[in-house]
């Protein structure tokens, strides 16, 4: 470490809160990993595919069949969206 550098330590509990109620992440999922996300989600077809709009924290948000609805739901709250890949 130079003379400029400062060691910062966040805890697990500051940085779960990294962005909330400010940032949402978006991930496209298949309908078998869903019900672990979305308590009382439906059962799928295997192989449908749904985007997932996440809280920061990870809470789920919405789901929706195009990404250009989820990114809508994002907007409508307020949120910055991000991508997961």
């Amino acid at each position: 470490m130079t003379e400029n550098e400062h060691k910062i330590t966040v805890t697990q509990q500051q940085l779960a809160h990294i962005g909330e109620g400010a940032i949402a992440y978006m991930r496209e999922m298949d309908a078998e990993d869903l019900k672990g996300k979305f308590p009382g989600v439906p059962d799928m077809a295997p192989g449908t595919k749904l985007w997932a709009l996440f809280a920061a924290d990870g809470k789920p948000i919405l789901l929706a069949d195009a990404r250009d609805a989820a990114l809508a739901g994002a907007f409508e709250n307020d949120l910055q969206p991000v991508s997961l890949h």
